[in-house]
């Protein structure tokens, strides 16, 4: 199984451009021999990293920040849309799965932060939605639902996958442990230092590959109806998100080591077949599972279109 863990940054907040930079990476990690094709959260078109480097953003009823978030919906693709027919077609065409983070625009104009998985044989194959915004991303983002918390069969392997800060909530995790995930996508705007410790973690405790993707922004990317933060302002080279993909194993050990501070494609061949030696000692959805002790239900019903 070879994976291509796409550590570029979008078209930030054009969502034509950014989905003609994505068909690009993807033909060129199916011609690499990918089998899956990972992008970052909220990639189509670009995680809301001004939140937290803009400082106009806390003012009340600031025209700017309006006019910013009314751009940031038009460039947000619709589940139904054509975007999401454009890469059901290159998953298909490409014989490539495809899991890739986005704004998803609701009917109404709201926003979820979401993650689509599309197969080669079945086009877009799940939708899930961040269970909780984190901290500033609740100026943008609607809370998701539990209908994402699946794993899709492709390769062989079971796949499952979440956004972020999901994977401290222990019920997210284990709503996928319960399903013997394989392989888990795990994105991020970067993948800083505590994010690879759940990286590593996550593989230990599901006895799975983890393969965790981030992004590149720098200052000069950041929307210009904004300032940023003086200190940043005097860099515009300077990354705010540095990337830091990375792949670990299902002892918790790096298998694809994390890579900091460039765009690139990352390619990692991983082993399935290390997986039930693995699992000799822990699997959480079998011989550590005590169904005796505890019980687990997860409300799958899809919220507001």
């Amino acid at each position: 199984m070879n994976l291509a863990l796409i550590q570029h940054a979008p078209v930030w907040y054009d969502l034509q451009a950014s989905l003609q930079k994505a068909e690009t990476l993807i033909r060129e990690a199916a011609r690499s021999g990918a089998h899956w094709a990972l992008f970052g959260e909220c990639w189509l078109s670009g995680y809301p990293a001004w939140l937290d480097h803009c400082p106009e953003v806390g003012i009340w009823n600031h025209s700017p920040v309006k006019r910013l978030y009314g751009r940031m919906v038009a460039n947000s693709p619709l589940q139904t849309g054509p975007e999401a027919a454009v890469l059901s077609a290159l998953s298909s065409d490409h014989n490539i799965g495809i899991i890739i983070g986005t704004n998803e625009r609701t009917r109404t104009g709201s926003l979820y932060n979401s993650l689509w998985t599309f197969t080669p044989a079945n086009g877009l194959v799940n939708n899930h939605r961040k269970l909780v915004p984190t901290f500033t991303e609740k100026l943008v983002h609607t809370p998701g639902d539990g209908h994402g918390f699946q794993v899709t069969t492709h390769g062989g392997l079971r796949t499952g996958s979440l956004i972020c800060w999901e994977h401290w909530m222990p019920h997210s995790r284990q709503a996928l442990h319960e399903l013997a995930e394989d392989l888990h996508v795990a994105v991020w705007p970067w993948v800083h230092d505590m994010h690879q410790v759940a990286t590593r973690s996550y593989a230990f405790e599901g006895r799975c590959f983890v393969a965790s993707v981030g992004q590149i922004l720098a200052v000069k990317d950041l929307p210009k109806e904004l300032p940023p933060l003086s200190d940043l302002a005097a860099h515009p080279e300077q990354l705010i998100l540095r990337g830091g993909s990375c792949v670990a194993g299902p002892d918790g050990q790096w298998v694809l080591e994390p890579s900091m501070d460039k765009e690139d494609i990352l390619y990692c061949e991983i082993d399935p077949s290390i997986l039930p030696g693995e699992r000799m000692a822990l699997d959480l959805s079998r011989n550590y599972a005590r169904d005796d002790v505890f019980s687990f239900r997860i409300d799958r019903k899809r919220g507001r279109e």
